[in-house]
């Protein structure tokens, strides 16, 4: 009998470095076998680097096996075509510059209705301290089968408290249902983590994230940090956050969450992600609590976890609204330590820079509808207090025209800021990369901006009868929407900003003040919008045109533009305006009828809504708007806008089951239909008649120019195989010799 592992990855070798060099690797790589007692050791000869310096590699991926006497080891794969064969194998030790493997091999005699049972244990980042604690194990020569299941055991029931933390553990009739939802909240902790030990903070962890959050708060905060006891609860730190006059203190005091297993998103197929849980600290041994994910995964899994932990919701809220910037979005990544975006990466191909568009509605909307549930009127205290904060992402939208004129090409990254971000976090810590005014302080809202911020960059990109159009470079959760980024106008978040705005006007109705302080530059924005809103109204009355849908977007797109610009440009001065409560509950109104006019148009035939659809401008003066297939997306969020009847409701269920997003044997449903995609010589034929009435083709073509298009052997014309979409046309064209057919392309453009 021959068994074991194949391919064993040494210590030191990075997921990138496997993936784009692991040819290079394998020259590394150093494979021994501890013959005394049958351990393998999988190391490198050095670690790998291109500097002029040594570089051990002092840390193995190691593996043994118990259960199996006099076995034969292999440390490579290089004797498994002998061993098929039926040749002797010889028992490896020292294999250099070949993939790691670990083999035992020995014969077996079973009598009829016996069994042998083997294991093979495998670890990683072991040092010799580790090896010599494994190789004395072995050599007691006891029974270590035994021992191995206990401590399967133990990892079980560690797990099993971790789940059962956020309330993973129910028994009910349904034995499917009890484990599916196991194993969801299992995924859940996994992604968003779960806290440590209930309410309980440990004061070593509080005062290293503070001093990684603020070196001057941390600084100044000496005093009231030693007079800590070791662990204190939740409600002790809100206490003294609440009482204490330092509004950075208090900020990240009501931040703080002592969450332990989180990892960020896993999948491996995207080269972007990564999958790491850590729990200990491989240096000392000791605890580690951290977090890290893509914003939705952790936003989304925090939903959740606050219904386990409901005094946390407070710091998930300001969490989410502090990383959020102050043109209404989000960088992508959130750590316990800040929060992260893209940056452009010329060399590689995956890199990309945008905000995704559903991400700052439905997930704060459930938190802020959690809080108002367990803990009412508790927003309302926020209204009035500067607590809140901008993250400064480097990325600078576009103006309202310039999107207008290529709306898949609008934000640019802006380098020098970048550089000093990166500069400020390294001397004050993850608050360096806060959004600061003119004076250079940290620029700090009450919680009506910060809704507010969220709430018009939203209705600023409002398309009557259309939805929010997705002009910020990426789609929104479903990354099979990528082609819709630019063209694209989501009415799925046009109906969960319907329920946020629903959602705000009862907070704000509640509250007794008349008034609402705010930046000066956010009330200049808010007063334009509604303005438009105003001046627009009698479109409702009706089916939108083009002209009157364009009217709407110019109003609504400009004002949005001159309000980014002017903090682009000068920062914000610190100069606060009001807006009163009459006009804000205006705004939210006057926006419903907006929304609710538009989801009336959205309406189809057989009683599904609309998901997404396609803007054009057609001139100057006009936009249109053509609709796509169903998709599943868009009946889930009309449900829950709070705007179809209950009877509508029910039209919709029912034509759910005779649509094709229907799937009989699962008794499920599918995002979108399966569609019939068209066969490869279907694609990429240019009519005839079009290629006759250009200049500049039917130059090409006769001067055997096969740049732009080419013609088959059957009489039939295809653009140029390497392009990919219109923008590599445009390329393409503008690479032409100018000479040549620089007057037949100004042509044809024209």
């Amino acid at each position: 009998v021959l068994d074991g592992i194949q391919n064993i990855i040494p210590y030191g070798v990075s997921s990138d470095l496997q993936n784009r060099q692991s040819n290079l690797v394998d020259a590394y790589k150093k494979n021994e076998l501890q013959a005394k007692d049958g351990i393998g050791i999988f190391a490198l000869s050095a670690i790998i680097v291109d500097k002029a310096e040594p570089s051990e590699a002092l840390k193995a991926t190691v593996a043994w096996s118990t259960g199996v006497k006099n076995a034969k080891y292999l440390v490579s794969s290089l004797q498994l075509d002998a061993f098929r064969r039926g040749e002797e194998i010889k028992q490896e030790v020292d294999i250099k510059a070949e993939k790691g493997a670990y083999f035992l091999c020995a014969d077996m005699v079973l009598k009829a209705n016996s069994d042998k049972t083997w294991m093979i244990i495998a670890d990683v980042n072991q040092s010799m301290v580790n090896i010599s604690e494994i190789s004395e194990l072995i050599n007691k020569k006891t029974d270590l089968i035994p021992k191995i299941l206990e401590d399967i055991a133990l990892g079980s029931k560690r797990l099993l408290e971790l789940n059962g933390a956020s309330d993973a553990l129910q028994l009910t009739a349904d034995k499917l249902r009890n484990t599916r939802h196991f194993s969801n909240t299992l995924f859940n902790i996994m992604r968003g983590g779960i806290f440590d030990d209930g309410y309980k903070i440990e004061k070593w962890d509080f005062v290293k994230y503070l001093e990684k959050a603020n070196k001057k708060v941390f600084k100044k905060k000496q005093g009231l940090l030693k007079g800590l006891p070791e662990v204190f609860t939740h409600g002790h730190l809100k206490s003294l956050a609440k009482k204490d006059e330092d509004k950075n203190f208090k900020r990240l005091a009501i931040e703080y969450m002592p969450l332990k297993f989180s990892r960020r998103h896993g999948d491996p197929s995207r080269p972007w992600n990564q999958f790491s849980i850590n729990t200990t600290n491989e240096l000392d041994g000791s605890k580690i609590l951290d977090y890290e994910g893509n914003w939705r995964d952790i936003f989304q899994n925090w939903e959740a976890l606050a219904h386990s932990y409901p005094e946390f919701i407070e710091s998930m809220i300001h969490k989410f609204l502090n990383a959020t910037t102050f043109d209404g979005y989000n960088p992508y990544r959130v750590t316990k330590d800040g929060f992260d975006w893209e940056i452009i990466e010329p060399d590689d191909p995956w890199s990309y820079i945008g905000y995704w568009g559903d991400h700052q509605i439905i997930y704060l909307l459930k938190f802020l509808e959690f809080i108002e549930h367990h803990y009412p009127n508790d927003l309302a205290t926020y209204f009035k207090q500067d607590i809140f904060v901008y993250a400064n992402v480097p990325y600078k939208i576009k103006s309202y025209a310039d999107i207008l004129t290529n709306p898949k090409d609008t934000i640019e990254f802006d380098q020098e800021s970048d550089e000093k971000i990166a500069q400020k976090r390294n001397e004050l810590g993850a608050d360096g990369a806060l959004l600061r005014d003119e004076n250079y302080f940290i620029y700090k809202v009450n919680l009506v901006e910060k809704l507010l911020a969220t709430v018009l960059a939203k209705v600023s990109n409002f398309i009557p009868e259309g939805g929010i159009w997705m002009n910020t470079q990426r789609p929104e959760w479903n990354d099979a929407n990528n082609a819709l980024v630019g063209n694209g106008v989501s009415m799925v978040t046009l109906y969960y900003l319907r329920r946020f705005l629903n959602f705000l006007e009862g907070v704000i109705k509640n509250v007794p003040d008349d008034d609402n302080v705010v930046s000066k530059e956010l009330a200049g924005f808010f007063n334009k919008v509604l303005s438009t809103l105003n001046e627009n109204e009698q479109i409702l009355s009706g089916k939108v045109s083009d002209k009157e849908r364009k009217t709407v977007l110019d109003g609504l797109g400009n004002a949005g533009s001159a309000y980014r610009t002017g903090i682009y440009e000068h920062g914000f001065s610190s100069d606060k305006d009001t807006i009163s409560k009459t006009d804000l509950l205006r705004f939210l109104e006057i926006s419903k009828k907006y929304l609710d006019h538009s989801i009336d148009a959205n309406k189809r035939d057989d009683n599904l809504f609309h998901a997404y659809n396609i803007m054009t401008v057609e001139n100057d003066s006009e936009v249109s708007i053509s609709y796509l297939p169903e998709m599943l997306e868009g009946q889930v969020a009309v449900l829950s806008s709070g705007y179809i009847s209950g009877e509508a409701s029910l039209e919709l269920l029912d034509a759910l089951k005779s649509s094709a997003l229907f799937r009989p044997d699962q008794y499920s449903y599918i995002l979108y239909p399966d569609k019939e995609l068209p066969r490869f010589d279907l694609k990429n034929n240019i009519p005839s008649k079009k290629v006759e009435a250009s200049a500049l083709l039917q130059q090409l073509l006769k001067d055997g120019n096969k740049q732009i298009v080419e013609k088959d052997v059957q009489g039939n014309y295809h653009f140029n195989g390497t392009f990919n979409n219109a923008k590599s046309l445009e390329e393409a064209l503008s690479q032409l010799p100018e000479e040549q057919y620089g007057n037949l392309v100004k042509k044809d453009r024209d």
